[in-house]
């Protein structure tokens, strides 16, 4: 699983980097290289894996652009298509990666964290990914689905009524993949019990319906969207 766990660094690393200091479309260029140096610290060096490790970076790169250039008005669909894409050739490829060791292997081996040793190296890597992708990348993958569905209006970016979004959303995804490693992926209906209160004021207005009626439509597809991304990476790390 190290391929999909370094892909998920690197787009993890490239949406952060583009919600703290946007560099224009060459986020992409830090986090595929963030991923190709740790695959590489993780002794991922045999030919196969310098391949992969080499794709990696190109998809980070590539997805950095696209993000970009949907967000400068250009369609959604091919970001959300690479990267979708991405993840399922990481996945049926994931068979040939290389083992972790390295630098990586050495510090797992060596480490005093509680249960960082126990986990192994491999799966350390695949839960950095998992982490960092629900910080951002899980919201630029709401947003792209919201966009190819036609749920967000350009004109009217609800947005812009329900702002608490972009952070609700990594704290919720955070919040349910460390329910589910704890062993308690039952208790993530609290969080979902408790985004939709926190909506509910807004949702219940009697004022232009029609408006409601958007933003209704958006709290829920952008929900779902955001739980399935954090289900989804949870499966990976259960695996």
């Amino acid at each position: 699983m190290s391929w999909i766990a370094l892909l998920l660094v690197g787009l993890g690393v490239t949406d952060l980097v583009r919600s703290c200091r946007p560099l224009g479309g060459l986020e992409g260029c830090v986090g595929g290289s963030v991923a190709v140096l740790l695959g590489l610290l993780a002794g991922l060096t045999s030919a196969t894996d310098v391949v992969a490790l080499i794709l990696v970076a190109a998809v980070g790169v590539a997805w950095g652009l696209l993000v970009r250039r949907h967000l400068d008005g250009g369609s959604a669909a091919p970001a959300l298509g690479l990267g979708l894409g991405a993840v399922v050739a990481a996945l049926l490829l994931s068979g040939a990666a290389g083992e972790v060791g390295g630098a990586v292997g050495s510090w797992v081996d060596g480490s005093g964290l509680p249960g960082v040793r126990d986990l192994g190296a491999e799966r350390v890597l695949l839960v950095a990914g998992v982490l960092l992708a629900q910080l951002s990348t899980g919201n630029v993958v709401v947003r792209l689905v919201l966009a190819v569905t036609g749920t967000v209006n350009p004109a009217e970016d609800p947005e812009q009524q329900l702002k608490g979004g972009r952070l609700l959303g990594p704290m919720e995804r955070l919040f349910i993949v460390g329910l589910g490693l704890a062993g308690e992926l039952t208790a993530a209906s609290i969080v979902i019990a408790a985004k939709g209160l926190l909506r509910w004021p807004e949702l219940q207005s009697r004022t232009d319906q029609a408006r409601i009626h958007r933003l209704t439509e958006y709290f829920l597809v952008g929900s779902f969207v955001s739980w399935l991304v954090a289900l989804t990476c949870l499966a990976l790390l259960r695996a």
